[in-house]
């Protein structure tokens, strides 16, 4: 038999057992688990504890980044931060709908770009946002269209885009230079998608607004907001700006720094404890993703699987994987959720290096189109979280609909990066 047979077979095994497991209604989670382990008794390694230990542990510094920047969120969600900061924006801007909107904007992508995770920024500011776009016409379908696809960009979002950084590290390629491929694309996208579903609409009700946001503490001002921010943001620039005369402190602890400031500003008394507690709760589902796809990839590795996509994607046509990249990274994340990016990413960005293209910017483009996937059967975890945070009631179907207009956009613009990504090299640079 031949490796290729072999790897072929194993391969086949890994996906049956997957089908079968979601079949079984168990979590996605468990069904990647279920497919390593099915794997490695195809492949003849039986139960090979020390690869799922290795597996289990690949990822254990993205998910200390996810609970650290996550905690700093909720302390400054619990203090009132989060509140106060919508409260104040819609006060001050609420007769230029313009600055609102991209005000708005704003608050939607902070907290998915800090943590990585779409439903972070749903949880966080996503129900106090849609609450003040309802306030100014914006129909609630279309308004948890925006919550949702602002939501999925922010996570693409740096400094912290899982997708990008999983993929990253499945080709031995350093994080280095994603900040502006990433920043640029969503940004534009968010405000794209704000002002093509919630630009038409009626003069915002302030009064009603103001009377349905949660109303923060009195001693809540600017300060305690933004200081928490500045101090992450002023290690990253001091690592960044004297990278040898400054000791590695990594994001984990920069982001428990953030945290730790906006505790001790906080003007109410907070219960760490209990917050921590929800935050890791809030937080099990994405963790114990990255666990098990971590076991899945080693097991992969282990029975060559792996090579084998990694070998098939290298040799596949070009204009055939530029042509199905709008389908294939979706519908992928739909099925395995942000196990995607190390299945697929990698062997697709070694196709991009192997043919010229910058992997950086390619990556970047991939990084914008995967999150769409979130809101697709069978897991289509945020679409759902969103129409329940937002209070969306209606089919569902009526919600995908919404996000169709802006969707089809963020997909071309992702296959472009992708296609000219050896042109836009100069945004690694900037």
């Amino acid at each position: 038999m031949s490796m290729f047979t072999y790897a072929g077979l194993v391969l086949g095994v890994m996906v049956a057992v997957y089908i079968v497991a979601k079949a079984f209604k168990l979590s996605t989670e468990l069904s990647m688990f279920a497919a390593a382990l099915g794997g490695a008794l195809a492949g003849g390694f039986w139960l090979p504890a020390r690869h799922i230990a290795e597996g289990a542990m690949t990822y254990l510094d993205i998910n200390l980044i996810f609970i650290t920047a996550t905690l700093f969120m909720n302390i400054l969600k619990e203090s009132g931060g989060v509140a106060f900061a919508v409260r104040g924006i819609l006060k001050r801007f609420h007769r230029s709908r313009t600055l609102l909107v991209i005000l708005l904007t704003v608050l939607l992508l902070l907290p998915g770009a800090l943590t990585g995770a779409g439903s972070v920024t749903v949880l966080i500011t996503g129900g106090m946002v849609a609450v003040v776009l309802e306030t100014m016409g914006v129909s609630r379908v279309r308004t948890a269209a925006i919550v949702f696809i602002i939501a999925g960009l922010s996570a693409a979002a740096p400094p912290v885009s899982l997708w990008a950084m999983m993929t990253a590290a499945g080709v031995n390629m350093p994080y280095v230079g994603f900040f502006w491929p990433l920043l640029v694309p969503c940004v534009l996208l968010s405000l794209m998608t704000i002002f093509l579903l919630g630009w038409r609409g009626e003069k915002i009700d302030l009064d009603k607004a103001l009377d349905e946001l949660p109303v923060p503490p009195e001693r809540m001002g600017w300060g305690k907001v933004f200081l928490p921010l500045i101090v992450f943001g002023a290690l990253i620039f001091i690592g960044r700006q004297w990278p040898h005369d400054t000791p590695v402190l990594g994001l984990p602890l920069m982001f428990a720094c953030a945290a730790g400031t906006s505790f001790f500003l906080s003007p109410v008394k907070l219960d760490l404890i209990k917050i921590s507690r929800e935050t890791i709760q809030q937080l099990l589902p994405l963790i114990g993703t990255l666990t098990c796809v971590g076991v899945l990839v080693q097991i992969m590795t282990l029975t060559g699987v792996r090579g084998l996509l990694a070998v098939t994607a290298v040799t596949l046509p070009v204009a055939l994987v530029f042509a199905t990249l709008f389908i294939v990274l979706p519908v992928s994340e739909a099925v395995l959720m942000w196990g995607a990016a190390p299945v697929l990413g990698v062997p697709l960005v070694l196709l991009f290096n192997n043919i010229g293209l910058n992997p950086i910017v390619a990556l970047a483009g991939m990084s914008v189109i995967w999150p769409l996937g979130d809101a697709l059967p069978p897991t289509a975890i945020i679409g759902r979280l969103t129409v329940d945070v937002v209070g969306y009631r209606e089919r569902y179907t009526q919600f995908l609909k919404a996000c169709v207009g802006p969707g089809i956009i963020i997909m071309l613009v992702g296959t472009l990066m992708v296609i000219y990504s050896s042109r836009l090299t100069f945004l690694t640079g900037l």
